[in-house]
């Protein structure tokens, strides 16, 4: 059984190719040209755009990238599951939904299960991790893909950032809202919801949003002791380690996760961003 995934979900590369995880690049715009996330190009090389005032732009995986790994897993008589960006925040599950419905034509029988995470980062590559150790535990997968669909709609995914600018430019606020907060030290807490970002709460000042994070993991994480919790930041790594030391000490879960925002989310968050991600409801 294969597992698939694209590049959105910010785990790291090298773990995935260890566990066996086909990976889909979305594509990386720079200045310098077209990279595929995550193989061509690495998170750092974008924030030193940013840093310089550059712009990163992204786009989805084609259709004929899922074509060919999907064909392959065909041919070998393989079946698989495939777990995408949020399809709210980009055409890439409809992409391969597409080139699915094409490989069916040819491979009728070819079962590959596709799971919208309703999530981006590593709120996508919770569901990426579950999926991997089920299946090394030899679960079905139907019973795989009933779990990972169950974390989709059960994961919570909060978001910070430090450039009010990049939202407003991605139209998540208005230019205005992000000069004056700018101004004032607004600091939005964000949230997935429905597969979309959304700004939840406005806070002054990056210590009372990071307290806000933990007030919301402890009154919302269920069996939090028996759930692994996923952290990343883009370029941020001493307050990602605050977070995740306060959070080892104060809830103990079963495992914490450190990732950085890959190519793709960092282009579209700015620098200085952080996310958490839990489970509401564990079982």
């Amino acid at each position: 059984m294969k597992i698939f995934t694209d590049s959105a979900c910010d785990l790291a590369y090298a773990d995935l190719q260890e566990n066996d995880v086909e990976v889909f690049p979305l594509t990386t715009l720079l200045d310098t040209g077209e990279y595929e996330d995550m193989i061509e190009i690495q998170a750092d090389k974008v924030y030193e755009m940013i840093a310089r005032g550059g712009h990163p732009k992204t786009s989805q995986v084609s259709l004929e990238k899922f074509l060919s790994g999907f064909r392959k897993a065909a041919e070998a008589g393989e079946s698989g599951i495939y777990i995408s960006l949020s399809s709210k925040l980009s055409g890439t599950y409809q992409a391969a939904f597409l080139a699915y419905q094409q490989l069916k034509e040819e491979f009728p029988d070819f079962d590959l299960r596709l799971v919208d995470s309703m999530s981006a980062s590593v709120g996508e590559g919770l569901s990426v991790v579950e999926a991997i150790e089920m299946r090394d535990a030899g679960f079905t997968l139907d019973e795989i893909e009933s779990r990972v669909r169950f974390t989709a709609a059960n994961v919570v995914s909060l978001f910070t950032v430090k450039d009010l600018n990049y939202l407003a430019e991605g139209g998540r606020l208005s230019k205005s809202s992000a000069f004056l907060g700018g101004l004032l030290n607004i600091q939005p807490l964000l949230e997935v919801i429905n597969g979309e970002l959304v700004p939840v709460e406005k806070l002054r000042g990056r210590k009372k949003v990071m307290n806000r994070m933990y007030e919301r993991l402890r009154d919302e994480a269920d069996m939090i002791q028996e759930q692994n919790v996923f952290l990343c930041h883009s370029d941020d790594a001493e307050a990602i380690e605050e977070m995740r030391q306060y959070i080892e000490e104060h809830f103990h879960p079963r495992r914490i996760y450190v990732n950085t925002i890959g190519s793709t989310i960092s282009s579209h968050t700015g620098l200085g961003t952080l996310g958490l991600f839990f489970l509401k409801k564990y079982e």
